[in-house]
């Protein structure tokens, strides 16, 4: 069976390897997020120092070396970079297996960050590398829900296998090791050169000032429907409904970000310049039904909403990237792109911490108004400003 790309075609073998790494971007943190509750438990001996260390410091190791490895990509082998991250990655799982203290913990997920760090860029990067044109922006779309709908299965079975035994949850950390047999199909079969045609040979370098427009709107967006992610066992719990019920919601909410990936190009030729513009407005929407309604109904259509929005722009983002810099620099305008997710990640608390003090609030639906707010008024300036091309869409994105 061969799949076509734009620039010709590669066989299913070499797909699945792309999508593979694709799968596994979203990994990290994963495993330790069933047993937070339990660590005093599980090490008695842990501080709260520790614990924090743990669940930060792999997330704050993964930026700059999703950083390095973006940088290293340019004009060497990226097919190198991306089997040393993936053996980095999956060793780094092996050893959580039998990690038996929380100080041999922290090291063994520092230095899986480093491998994710490695990793992660090239999981579009690849993307962009074997594919063009319209077969790009679908299979961008396509990672995206690949890379989401692990996500959730994964955290359908972190949680089963935390309840068995604490160490188990760390085998998802050993799915590299899939992406890295499958990556020897990519060394048999590189990726062809960008066609003569492509907007990227017009560049010669990097559009900086483009870069930092999809960089700051990136984090934006990420930042906007992170309170979902944060906030919602709060909200719940406040709105005294059964505390399972807000692992349902996020579930929905990831399910919600990986559907119009399985169909962004109609998406694109449907919405056309005003793709932006209806995302930010769903996600406005469903971020304050979240924060309006008590009833368990409008709380689904809240996270559906924002997560469906979200997961519109998030792969037209990828592939803006791709195109404001030349073929050899694509991954490494990517690189800088995807940073923005997890300094978001690493952010969103303190900022909403700060800002529910200046307001004096410690309301739990505060995040959620206080995202939704600054959410319209994004949606007001891209009504504006919907021939930007960071706001808007060009009309290659759908004249055909």
């Amino acid at each position: 069976m061969k799949i076509k790309t734009g620039k010709g075609t590669i066989s299913l073998m070499v797909l699945l390897a792309i999508w593979s790494v694709s799968a596994i971007a979203s990994l990290p943190g994963l495993a330790i997020s069933p047993i937070l509750g339990d660590l005093n438990k599980i090490f008695p001996e842990a501080t709260d120092l520790e614990i924090q260390m743990l669940t930060s410091l792999p997330s704050l190791l993964i930026i700059p070396f999703v950083l390095l490895s973006g940088k290293l990509s340019v004009g060497r082998d990226n097919l190198k970079i991306l089997m040393v991250g993936l053996s980095v990655f999956f060793l780094s799982g092996v050893a959580c297996l039998f990690a038996k203290s929380m100080a041999w913990l922290i090291v063994i997920s520092c230095i899986l960050g480093i491998g994710a760090g490695m990793v992660i860029p090239l999981s579009t990067g690849l993307v962009v590398d074997y594919f063009t044109g319209d077969y790009r922006v679908r299979q961008l779309g396509l990672s995206s829900s690949i890379n989401n709908l692990t996500l959730v299965l994964a955290t359908v079975v972190t949680g089963y296998l935390a309840n068995v035994d604490w160490h188990l949850p760390f085998l998802v950390y050993t799915l590299p090791g899939v992406s890295l047999v499958l990556s020897f199909f990519l060394k048999r079969r590189r990726s062809e050169p960008e066609p003569e045609q492509s907007i990227q040979r017009r560049h010669k370098m990097i559009d900086r000032r483009k870069l930092v427009e999809l960089m700051l709107f990136y984090f934006f967006i990420t930042f906007a429907v992170l309170v979902v992610t944060f906030y919602t066992a709060f909200l719940v719990d406040d709105y005294k409904i059964d505390s399972s019920f807000s692992g349902v919601l996020i579930s929905l909410f990831f399910l919600a970000i990986m559907l119009p990936g399985l169909f962004i190009d109609n998406i694109i030729r449907l919405l056309k310049r005003n793709v932006n513009l209806v995302s930010l407005g769903l996600v406005c929407a469903g971020l304050l039904c979240v924060g309006i309604f008590r009833d368990k109904a409008m709380l689904v259509v809240g996270v559906l909403c924002a997560g469906f929005g979200y997961g519109v722009m998030q792969p037209v983002v990828y592939d803006k990237a791709a195109t404001i810099a030349p073929p050899r620099s694509a991954t490494l305008a990517l690189s800088f792109v995807m940073a923005m997710n997890y300094m978001a990640v690493m952010v969103c608390p303190f900022i909403v911490d700060i800002l529910r003090h200046i307001f004096g609030t410690h309301s739990d639906r505060f995040p959620f108004f206080f995202n939704a707010a600054l959410v319209l008024a994004a949606a007001v300036f891209t009504f504006r400003r919907r021939d930007n091309f960071t706001l808007g869409l060009d009309e290659s994105y759908y004249k055909n």
